[in-house]
């Protein structure tokens, strides 16, 4: 017990708001291991081959990663942030980005906070024998919500996110994995019960059932992971979203008395919250890089986030959009042509005949 405190301690001294430990072995016996093969098998990872192939082999075996590993250390920061004014956040034409990426990208602020950690652990537990260790944060090839979901941090929530008693489901995670022997943590209970308020809020339906995503049908996956075209079936169910989409965290009872993060690194930088989509279609690639700098947005790219602009113009519905839709449609970017006359139609602009229409982007 004496270890369990020393952690969340050291954890606590570093702005890590939730920590929890593993026995490494208990992997090899967690039923997110073949859910989660058979959940490639049917490709519900759709083009994310991050997830697949050699790196999906590494996810069942932590020694690959660090060999003689025995425990693992989860750690959670609440991300979570007050709304910065007060607005209609039903505004169609006001682009929605993702509440995780209003502030600073967090991998390197957790990188930082883990080596911090375990510089600390170091100071705690050298003796009898020196221990190795090595950080993850969410780029490595680990299945991080299977091993959170194995300690006190919080349970696997039917939208797939893991969700914490206190703290609701906005959270940054990041592991230690490490050669020191700790006593593990008894899992924390699934406390969702019959609740299927995020499967039913899905716009898209990418929630096939509890604990079940089809990244194929989902709104972050099309909007930061796809490069290319949306597919049309998909582009109305994208409503506003721009970067991301909180829909199925938003309708989560757990979340509705969650605390606001005290980390001004998540505090969201001026014109991404809310902002308005007139002023995004006018971005260029200049500003995009200016504006994004040190921000998770930058995963989508130039072309892919006003390509999504585009497709939000087209479901807001309001005509005045019209002309700066003309101009985009005269893109130097296909993707970005495609979608802009797309989006032209949708409005029911009709002048869009003489302009070429770019088909079968490649994805």
């Amino acid at each position: 017990m004496a270890e369990k405190e020393t952690i969340a301690a050291a954890a606590r001294r570093h702005g890590f708001d939730l920590a929890g430990i593993m026995r490494a072995a208990d992997l090899a016996a967690a039923p997110d291991l073949p859910f989660y093969y058979s959940w490639l098998d049917k490709g519900y990872h759709g083009r994310l081959a991050y997830l697949a192939g050699e790196r999906a082999e590494i996810r069942r075996d932590l020694d690959r990663l660090l060999p003689g590993v025995r425990s693992v250390i989860c750690v959670a920061m609440n991300y979570n942030v007050e709304l910065p004014y007060s607005t209609a956040l039903s505004d169609a034409t006001r682009a929605w980005i993702s509440r995780y990426a209003w502030g600073d990208d967090y991998h390197q602020l957790f990188r930082e906070k883990l080596e911090a950690l375990v510089s600390d652990l170091r100071k705690d537990f050298t003796r009898p024998k020196e221990f190795r260790a090595r950080l993850a944060v969410d780029t490595s090839p680990i299945l991080e919500r299977a091993l959170a979901r194995r300690t006190a941090v919080g349970w696997m929530g039917k939208n797939t996110c893991l969700i914490n008693q206190k703290l609701g489901s906005w959270l940054f995670l990041g592991e230690v994995l490490t050669t020191l022997e700790l006593p593990g943590d008894d899992p924390a209970p699934d406390r969702c019960g019959r609740c299927t308020r995020c499967i039913e809020a899905c716009p898209t339906g990418a929630l096939l059932g509890p604990r079940v995503l089809d990244s194929r049908r989902c709104i972050s996956y099309w909007t930061i992971e796809a490069r290319g075209a949306i597919p049309e079936q998909m582009r109305a169910g994208i409503g506003r979203h721009v970067f991301g989409c909180d829909i199925c965290q938003d309708v989560c009872p757990w979340n509705r008395k969650a605390p606001a993060t005290r980390d001004p690194a998540f505090r969201p930088r001026r014109g991404l919250f809310h902002p308005p989509l007139d002023q995004l279609a006018e971005i260029s690639e200049e500003q995009f890089g200016r504006m994004f700098r040190n921000s998770p947005v930058r995963r989508a790219g130039y072309q892919g986030f006003l390509r999504n602009v585009c497709v939000a113009i087209g479901n807001s519905g309001d005509p005045r959009f019209v002309p700066k839709l003309q101009r985009l449609a005269e893109h130097s970017d296909p993707v970005i042509r495609e979608h802009a006359i797309w989006a032209l139609e949708k409005l029911n602009h009709k002048d869009t005949k003489d302009t070429k229409i770019t088909k079968n982007v490649a994805l």
